[in-house]
């Protein structure tokens, strides 16, 4: 080994195929050994991952696509609202998976992580507010919703005969003699 030159430097044997790896512009390292870099890459498409994300099981190397779409990955979870891969935070809910940012209220659009939130009649998820404005019974007399008072999350109605209404709108309809 002539140790003169230093485009000839050696680091080492190629831990994909063996064979010895001189100058520093043809190697790499990753999980400790170090690669020519034409054999670091995906042992499904073969796409080169230098400096690229990548995934390693029982010793053999992917590529971001084929790790999560080869049937290695354990199973992909997919966004129910934006229907994209999710690799990172999930957030599940409703038998659902979302990424977090894509959970949201389906009147106002508010992402609703780490809000509490309510699923109406129409299995549509709701922020507190919005499910009360959209969810609410309407007053039998003043023909309003009934909504929770400012700073208050519950409502106060008075159903009668199946009809609802405002405590301060039920009043007795008979007049007596």
């Amino acid at each position: 080994m002539d140790t003169s030159d230093s485009s000839k430097c050696y680091f080492g044997q190629c831990a994909k195929c063996s064979k010895e790896v001189y100058g520093g512009g043809k190697a790499c390292r990753a999980m400790g050994q170090i690669f020519h870099q034409s054999c670091f890459t995906c042992c499904v498409c073969s796409k080169n991952l230098q400096g690229k994300p990548f995934y390693t099981v029982t010793g053999s190397i992917y590529c971001e696509e084929d790790f999560y779409f080869s049937g290695v990955h354990p199973s992909p979870e997919m966004c129910y609202s934006c229907d994209q891969l999710i690799t990172d935070m999930v957030l599940q809910a409703l038998g659902k998976s979302y990424h977090p940012a894509c959970f949201r209220c389906a009147v106002c659009r508010q992402s609703l992580q780490d809000l509490p939130f309510t699923v109406g009649t129409d299995n549509k998820v709701y922020c507190i507010k919005d499910y009360h404005k959209v969810q609410a019974p309407c007053c039998a007399t003043c023909n309003k919703p009934i909504l929770p008072t400012e700073g208050c999350t519950e409502s106060i109605r008075v159903v009668s005969f199946n009809k609802n209404y405002h405590a301060e709108c039920f009043g007795c309809d008979v007049d007596f003699v």
